[in-house]
């Protein structure tokens, strides 16, 4: 099902956006980057078996397009991107974004002013239906399995500064080929959700580093709030479990052990949907001998020192505590009667 090569343009940038029924948001996102101040770029479609017509778009701007029968996830489809382009960087984008106009210039400017072992560069991503909130400013990782979004919610006016960050979120941001050919591809046993934090921590353990440009601005629709799905908790659930199980020594694993397995209960609980939890964990058996060969070749592959790597996950939840949980339950009317949610990283 691997789509046919064909030969694309000699650019600096190549922006893969991955797109599956996409209709409502390319339009708007494919605009922004018209708008863009830097132009050294091209654009890759990667549709995933889209019905809704959304392919191929009305615009003047180079794009090339693959497109896959069925829809493989997003490992699968920025994987395929990857291995088309040709540019010495890869920007990915997701494609209910409007990034703002210096955004991709703020991104290469970063990067060429890093040093080699910046393999990656995190966008400031704004909540699109209000602005003035932060969506994401880099992505953390903890020893409880919980992977947050750096300033989610808070003030667009906060995390204004230069920082180094655990990993990029993969819906904005912008990587160095030689990262790629260096740390791997997206594991594309993940399907979706994870696998960017699976990146960046192999990343890390290969040593490299992310940078965070606050300059860099995109807005991002992301998901609702609300009760998560069934499918999300399965997904969510495996692959939070075989992040864990690929990356982390042994000896962190027994020095860490209780709060790795308190994350799983915790999420277990929090989620609400025992049998979906259940159906994750069921999902991560077929996976063991692939989990075994990818573990052997990052902890072959390790360059930084067990000090280093205990630092880089945090110790905090970053979620709720359960007897917060549980007291919130007890006090869940509010004035218009409705329950408070809780919201997941």
């Amino acid at each position: 099902m691997f789509p046919k090569p064909f030969v694309l343009q000699k650019v600096k940038v190549t922006v893969i956006i991955p797109v599956w029924n996409s209709g409502k948001w390319l339009p708007d996102c494919l605009a922004s980057l018209q708008q863009q101040t830097y132009q050294d770029f091209t654009i890759l479609l990667v549709d995933n078996g889209s019905t809704d017509g959304s392919i191929p778009p009305r615009t003047s701007l180079p794009i090339n397009l693959i497109s896959f029968a069925t829809n493989l996830g997003f490992a699968a489809a920025v994987n395929a991107g990857i291995r088309q382009s040709q540019s010495e960087t890869i920007a990915l984008l997701n494609v209910d974004t409007r990034p703002e106009p210096t955004w991709l210039e703020c991104l290469v400017s970063r990067l060429e002013s890093s040093p080699p072992e910046v393999g990656s560069i995190a966008s400031k991503m704004l909540v699109m239906e209000q602005p003035t909130l932060i969506d994401d400013a880099g992505d953390s990782l903890s020893w409880y399995g919980s992977a947050c979004k750096r300033g989610h919610r808070n003030l667009a006016t906060q995390y204004t500064e230069p920082d180094e960050v655990f990993s990029a979120c993969a819906g904005a941001a912008l990587y160095r080929r030689k990262f790629f050919e260096v740390v791997g591809l997206f594991d594309e046993s993940y399907t979706s959700y994870f696998e960017d934090i699976d990146l960046g921590f192999r990343g890390r353990i290969y040593g490299y580093r992310c940078s965070y440009a606050p300059e860099a601005m995109v807005l991002h629709h992301g998901h609702s709030a609300g009760i998560v799905g069934g499918r999300y908790v399965a997904l969510m659930t495996r692959n939070r479990l075989m992040t864990l199980l690929k990356n982390i020594p042994s000896r962190l694993w027994l020095r860490h052990g209780n709060a790795l397995l308190f994350g799983q209960l915790y999420f277990f609980l929090v989620y609400k949907k025992p049998f979906h939890s259940l159906k994750g964990y069921s999902q991560l058996l077929p996976l063991i001998p692939h989990i075994i060969r990818e573990r052997q070749k990052i902890m072959a592959a390790q360059t930084i020192s067990l000090d280093t790597f205990e630092a880089m996950l945090s110790t905090d939840l970053g979620e709720p505590s359960l007897s917060e949980i549980i007291w919130r339950k007890a006090t869940a009317q509010n004035f218009n009667g409705r329950r408070s949610k809780i919201s997941v990283c």
